[in-house]
């Protein structure tokens, strides 16, 4: 069997481009995979072209020797892009290989632990504010315009049957409802300094999830990379009364993560943005994060398999970073199935609604579980005619 072609194909979903990546054989066998370009990741596609191009021909089957050599051709610049990269043919070969096999993903990651999987639904309430022109038109649920609007959602969640949610920092002391995003060039970027309206604001704003959430469902709070540490500290220790499933923060320095985790008795969470395990190691050596974010669109299933064994061994339970599409909350699916320090699985569900015709069958979801699929590969095939009825479209990122 060899490899006859690597393509990316597109799609337009609403405040977001889905991207997957298909590799054909002489065989006719196809993998798969999703990866995410449209939000920080500008010209991954055209890297993937170039890294692609340098493996046709071959087994697809050798992964681990596929991926040794693009690592070895892009060492000079590792991590970044080029992991991403690197990952989004390594998961397409993962999912050929299975098919060829004629088994799940997880039975080549040493079978599943788990077949039924926890999950928070994420983003809550945040495209509806970001996003707040247009979310009625792409995903049918109204936009939010006040804390009550806020209560509505978090009952929304516990009506659906999930047990836990994660949103951003809303803010509605302004003019309009907007998320607070600086970290990423919103207002306030780039001193990322932190006043007392916000902390009210935020904590306001947690009152009224809880309101409406009820108990029984965890809360998730995403910072970003919206402060310094000191931003961080005051809000990790405001927070405190609500006792978070985790607060969520970015950032490349292990120490002040560690420092942070020790200044409250809220829960950190981070990690997400990093590739490797030799970014992941330093964190888990000043035990810097009570729960580790890993993406797999980004490291790769087998480079995240390498990833959760290392955090278990720092008695570190993982959750999966995941906001794609169903092709990459099935590939998140596969490692979380797998891995014995699994805490509980990221899902957007405000999204566009024909999203389930991407892939026969759609994957299910019964009270707040993801249900393991038990076909070969990713356990769905891709409807590449719905691709190519929503092109990708120019946008910019936040709405204010």
């Amino acid at each position: 069997m060899r490899i006859t072609k690597i393509e990316d194909l597109h799609c337009n979903a609403g405040w977001r481009d889905f991207s997957f990546l298909k590799i054909s054989t002489d065989e006719g066998l196809v993998g798969w995979s999703e990866f995410m370009e449209s939000y920080g990741s500008e010209g991954l596609a055209g890297v993937i072209r170039k890294l692609g191009s340098r493996v046709i021909g071959w087994d697809p089957r050798a992964v681990e020797k596929i991926t040794a050599y693009l690592h070895g051709v892009t060492r000079q610049s590792m991590g970044g892009i080029a992991q991403q990269a690197i990952a989004a043919i390594e998961n397409a070969l993962v999912d050929l290989k299975a098919k060829a096999l004629g088994i799940p993903v997880y039975e080549m990651l040493g079978g599943p632990i788990r077949d039924r999987l926890q999950l928070y639904w994420s983003h809550c309430g945040t495209w509806r504010i970001s996003h707040a022109s247009r979310i009625k038109e792409w995903t049918g649920f109204d936009p939010i315009r006040s804390l009550e609007d806020v209560r509505r959602a978090g009952a929304e969640v516990a009506r659906r049957g999930f047990k836990g949610l994660k949103t951003n920092i809303m803010r509605f002391d302004g003019p309009e409802p907007f998320i607070h995003m600086p970290g990423f060039n919103g207002p306030g970027w780039p001193e990322l300094n932190i006043g007392r309206d916000l902390v009210d604001g935020l904590v306001a704003q947690m009152i009224a999830f809880r309101d409406g959430a009820g108990p029984g469902v965890g809360l998730h709070l995403d910072l970003n990379f919206n402060f310094k540490t000191e931003g961080y500290i005051r809000l990790a220790q405001a927070l405190e009364p609500f006792e978070l499933v985790w607060l969520e923060i970015d950032s490349y320095d292990p120490a002040a993560l560690a420092t942070i985790r020790r200044s409250a008795r809220t829960r950190i969470a981070s990690l997400e943005s990093l590739h490797g395990r030799r970014q992941f190691r330093p964190f888990f050596e000043q035990q810097s994060v009570d729960v580790a974010i890993i993406d797999v669109a980004w490291n790769g299933i087998l480079e995240s398999m390498k990833i959760a064994a290392m955090a278990d061994a720092y008695e570190v339970n993982v959750a999966p970073h995941n906001f794609n599409g169903h092709i990459g909350s099935l590939m998140s699916a596969h490692m979380c199935a797998a891995i014995p320090n699994f805490r509980v699985m990221e899902i957007d569900i405000e999204d566009v609604p024909w999203k389930d015709e991407l892939v026969s069958p759609t994957p299910k979801i019964e009270n707040g579980m993801f249900i393991l699929p038990s076909g070969p590969g990713w356990g769905v095939e891709v409807n590449e005619d719905v691709i190519h009825a929503h092109p990708p479209q120019p946008m910019g990122r936040w709405e204010r």
